[in-house]
């Protein structure tokens, strides 16, 4: 009896052991290469934000395509420039790159965000931002496409 205990103990780990080593191979398996970026990259491509934002705001689009889920982008706004209240479809992630920004949710208290912070924001919850005294550039993963909807405020 505890001979057939050990064997089938025995079967199990090299089952689990074909598993992951299967496992791997396949992961492995993939043709997209790593990227790494700086804020000041030569490589990245610069476009303009959409025609609410103030003026000299850039977007350079880091990894994904922004129509489609999954994107990062680096969102360079001047300093002292005030990003209106807007809202997004997706979640963001963000983590500031340069520079100081402070941030406003509705219903919020306002938060400041220096050099590596990092931010969450809901889906569709209205914010509106100002950057400091020096350009501020923030890194931002969106869980769907990217956008960004203007809101009037009454």
């Amino acid at each position: 009896m505890k001979i057939q205990h050990q064997f089938t103990e025995v079967k199990s780990f090299y089952f689990l052991l074909m598993l992951l080593l299967c496992g791997g191979i396949f992961a492995q398996e993939t043709s997209e290469n790593s990227i790494a970026f700086s804020k000041s990259d030569s490589n990245l491509e610069w476009g303009p934000c959409p025609d609410f934002m103030p003026a000299g705001c850039n977007i350079a689009v880091l990894h994904g395509n922004p129509a489609e889920k999954n994107a990062d982008i680096f969102f360079k706004v001047p300093a002292n420039a005030n990003i209106p209240t807007h809202t997004h479809t997706s979640a963001e992630r963000m983590v500031l790159i340069s520079g100081e920004m402070e941030v406003t949710y509705d219903g919020e208290q306002p938060q400041t965000l220096k050099e590596g912070s990092y931010a969450y924001g809901p889906a569709n919850k209205p914010h509106s931002a100002k950057c400091g005294d020096s350009p501020c550039v923030l890194f931002i993963a969106f869980e769907d496409p990217v956008d960004a909807i203007p809101v009037e405020k009454d």
